[in-house]
């Protein structure tokens, strides 16, 4: 028999690595939509984002669930020794993602037109027929990646989600920079950039073949009985389909606001199609930035699930309630200073890494967008929370309810000539706030220890207050330092006052942030915000604690 320890110890391991590599993948994501933002235009990049929204709609659509299910029952019939099980299971499920992988292709292939216009983006065509093969290659790579996590091996995965990453960081920001020098039509260029995404997903789907091919060969001989094509089918489905549902609210939510962000731009605000376009590229330079600090939440809702889950299988459901409060003190700790960071310093951000975009607008975007991501981290780690305490059908539900409103609210205000794509973040940190309150007040009456959201949340809010204010100070006093120096300042645009260069901007940045993460540090160390649970929660925490030395 197998150690039960063994067992652990290879499960938090395989969590380690994939939680590892999703945080290298998402970096690899930022490394890559920043650059694409300044090497095509404004309108290039939202022909790429409306044609990756349909994209991820139709992924989980096809896959969704379904990765989880085959997981589940691969674990199932590996714990009882029934081999032949495992394979037939595998043969359905890979049928059951092909099928699913031609039908959504041949979706993008044979009504790009039709989607576009769909989207109120008809330049998006392009994209649309660059990213259709890929949805080929993603549903079987989904379902190799479902059999090994059923066997617990997580580094296949891992190895894979890097190879479709770093592919499209090097083919996709190389094919669209030699499109720009060649002087293509702005939407082609982008689709260079998709492309990247689809030959990503091709090598690391004969990678996890390979994989699949070496594993398969090492297996014995088993005598079992596999269950019928159909009741495994039917197995899957049922898994799968409550998965699925709850993970398109958010991706329906997301292709339906950018359908309508473009739809009212032109028909309520009265802009150009073209307008439209650079509007919605500034909008989604402002979002990538917005996207980065909830990809740093990765290990701290991966770790929350089975420490909850721990204390509960034995009874201990004060336990299971502290460990949850813990876990919101955490992402306070590390959500509000992101927050509040990227809110303070919107302009000079997005100054040093969008130069050539309309400044104003994106920072002025991006400092709500800054509070909405405080909002999506503690949205995430209740999801957790939630999931780890059973309550399993109430993140699907508040999600949905915070769509409805993210739908309303941008429908009106993008409407609006004056507000236009303003309307956006709003839209965003209305959705996402709802959510987030609507889930802790769940959690505070659902579990059985109340939680002190007080205690959780005020003193890493109040640091991160001061540290915003600490590194506004010290942006704005560098900058007139600077300014005084000739080799940090230029004429503006219309010749009527001095503005920082990008060098003066950069270094003053740079002040900023440094300043901001010392004040953050000594006020959370001052006021004994954080503690050596909280730490726990998190890799190599123990470590952390005493090199702090926090008890």
């Amino acid at each position: 028999m197998s150690n039960p320890s063994q067992k652990k110890n290879s499960f938090f391991g395989g969590a380690a690595i994939l939680t590892a590599s999703i945080i290298v993948v998402k970096l690899i994501g930022a490394l890559f939509k920043i650059p694409l933002g300044n090497i095509i235009s404004e309108a290039a990049f939202a022909d790429f984002n409306t044609a990756y929204y349909i994209y991820s709609l139709l992924i989980i659509i096809s896959t969704g669930g379904l990765p989880v299910a085959l997981s589940k029952m691969v674990s199932e019939a590996n714990a009882l020794g029934r081999g032949n099980q495992i394979r037939k299971v595998f043969r359905v499920a890979m049928a059951a993602f092909c099928t699913m992988g031609i039908i959504t292709m041949l979706v993008m292939l044979l009504f790009p037109r039709q989607l576009a216009d769909l989207m109120n983006n008809s330049h998006s065509y392009y994209c649309i027929l660059a990213l259709a093969p890929a949805l080929f290659f993603i549903c079987p790579l989904s379902a190799l990646r479902g059999y090994f996590q059923g066997h617990s091996l997580m580094t296949p995965t891992a190895v894979s989600q890097i190879i479709e990453a770093a592919c499209k960081l090097v083919f996709g920001l190389s094919l669209s920079a030699y499109m720009v020098s060649r002087n293509m039509e702005e939407s082609i260029t982008a689709s260079g950039a998709i492309i990247g995404v689809t030959i990503g997903s091709a090598l690391a789907m004969f990678y996890v073949m390979f994989c699949h091919h070496r594993h398969a060969s090492r297996l014995p001989r088993f005598h079992d009985t596999p269950d019928s094509t159909r009741s495994i089918l039917s197995t899957l489905l049922k898994l799968a389909v409550p998965i699925t549902l709850g993970a398109s609210a958010m991706a329906l939510a997301n292709l339906l606001d950018t359908s309508i962000i473009f739809g009212r731009l032109q028909s309520g605000a009265g802009f150009s199609e073209m307008e439209s376009r650079i509007l919605k590229g500034i909008y989604d330079k402002a979002l990538t930035l917005y996207n980065l600090p909830s990809a740093f939440m990765i290990p701290l809702t991966a770790s929350v699930i089975p420490a909850v889950s721990a204390a509960r299988a034995v009874k201990n459901y004060d336990e299971g309630a502290r460990i949850s409060e813990t876990a919101l003190r955490t992402t306070a700790l590390f959500a509000f200073p992101a927050g509040i960071g990227l809110s303070a310093l919107s302009t000079p951000i997005i100054r040093l890494l969008y130069p050539g975009t309309n400044v104003e607008l994106a920072g002025g975007m991006l400092r709500t967008l800054g509070i909405a991501s405080i909002f999506v981290c503690i949205m995430l780690i209740c999801n957790s929370i939630l999931q780890a305490h059973r309550l399993v059908t109430i993140p699907m539900t508040t999600t949905i309810v915070g769509c409805v409103f993210k739908i309303i609210v941008i429908y009106i205000l993008a409407g609006i000539p004056s507000i236009n794509i303003k309307g956006g973040p709003v839209s965003t940190v209305t959705c996402f706030g709802i959510i987030a309150l609507l889930d802790l007040i769940i959690i505070k009456r659902s579990l059985p220890r109340s939680l002190s959201y007080v205690r959780a949340f005020l003193k890493p809010g109040l640091s991160a207050l001061l540290m915003g204010a600490a590194a506004a100070a010290v942006y704005g006093l560098s900058s007139a330092m600077l300014l005084k120096a000739d080799a940090f300042r230029t004429l503006a645009a219309d010749g009527q006052a001095f503005m920082l260069t990008r060098t003066g901007n950069a270094l003053a940045t740079m002040a900023a942030i440094g300043v901001g993460v010392i004040v953050y540090a000594a006020l959370i160390l001052l006021t004994r915000a954080i503690s050596k649970d909280d730490l726990a929660l998190m890799p190599k925490g123990d470590k952390i604690a005493k090199l702090l030395h926090i008890r």
